[in-house]
């Protein structure tokens, strides 16, 4: 991608936090590097918002109200940017930023389609969204997915007792948790670094299956306490969360917003692929347990499965 030919960015989550950053960077680009918008999120009043201050900044911008957790709803998200596309309403498709995200507070809970919140928001949501769009970017094109090091939990996770994946089969992964007692927090984090871990497996993947004009690579924001993705935990933890958000040092939405918008436009960014992993502004080499051809293979046929749907080819 040139800065010459931006064409249309799709990114998921723009309502708060990194996703708001990243959206509003790209809007405040010179009218040469800027592109067009759509803007798939919660219907409501903060993606009216985020979308009426991203026109102000001079973007083209269309919002499409959609539920993550409700396959049905990403499925029509996904035919609703196809209609934009087709109609030439917004130039072409050069980019998708797969950066909306969540973590349940109670591994029972399901998605209106039956599946553990975490992945299905997180994991399953992105690749349904992703499926239905693949055939309809212009090279050369960018997807980028949201990623974690917690997969691994590095140093500092370790320090806060953020927990590692925990891998199985992604089918039994997809399964909320039974029982009258929530599993607790422990539970809580392993799905989020399984939804993590699944991330990588997926954008090994998909390279595989997107072709030569297609480049998909994972950011990692740093880590970012106190916004809006720990919504659902207990509001002591959130209170926790809010006040490291302010130590120097930690990652925030307007430092890896910028650098989540150059990922997705900029020149720098242009040969990343093969699910290169991209901490704020610079690539970093996985842990050996994100590259398993095994796992990423048996993670492609799942998702089919728990999609109801062919993936592509």
């Amino acid at each position: 991608m040139t800065t010459t030919d931006t064409g249309t960015v799709l990114i998921t989550g723009p309502t708060g936090g990194l996703g708001r950053a990243a959206t509003l960077a790209m809007a405040s680009r010179p009218e040469r590097k800027r592109p067009d918008l759509i803007l798939v999120g919660r219907a409501g009043k903060a993606l009216t918002q985020v979308a009426d201050e991203a026109r102000e900044r001079g973007a083209t911008v269309h919002e499409i109200g959609c539920d993550l957790s409700r396959l049905a709803d990403v499925r029509a998200a996904a035919a609703a940017a196809l209609d934009l596309l087709d109609a030439k309403t917004v130039r072409p498709l050069r980019a998708l930023v797969a950066n909306a995200g969540c973590m349940s507070s109670d591994t029972r809970v399901a998605s209106a389609d039956g599946y553990e919140l975490t992945f299905a928001v997180n994991y399953l949501a992105h690749a349904q969204l992703i499926g239905d769009l693949l055939g309809s970017f212009t090279g050369p094109a960018r997807i980028v997915l949201l990623g974690s090091n917690t997969y691994a939990a590095n140093l500092g996770r370790r320090i806060l007792r953020v927990p590692a994946a925990k891998w199985r089969d992604p089918v039994e992964i997809a399964r909320p948790a039974t029982g009258e007692k929530s599993p607790g927090v422990e539970a809580t984090g392993v799905a989020y670094s399984n939804a993590k871990l699944a991330i990588l497996y997926y954008a090994h993947e998909l390279q595989r299956h997107a072709g030569p004009a297609l480049g998909v690579s994972v950011f990692e924001p740093g880590w970012m306490p106190g916004t809006g993705l720990g919504r659902q935990a207990p509001p002591a933890l959130q209170a926790i969360g809010r006040g490291i958000a302010r130590l120097p040092g930690v990652a925030t939405p307007e430092c890896s917003g910028p650098a989540l918008a150059s990922v997705a436009l900029d020149d720098k960014w242009a040969d990343l692929r093969d699910g290169a992993f991209v901490l704020i502004d610079k690539v970093t080499e996985v842990r050996p347990v994100a590259h398993d051809r095994d796992r990423e293979r048996r993670l492609w046929a799942a998702t089919a499965e728990l999609l109801g749907a062919d993936m592509p080819s």
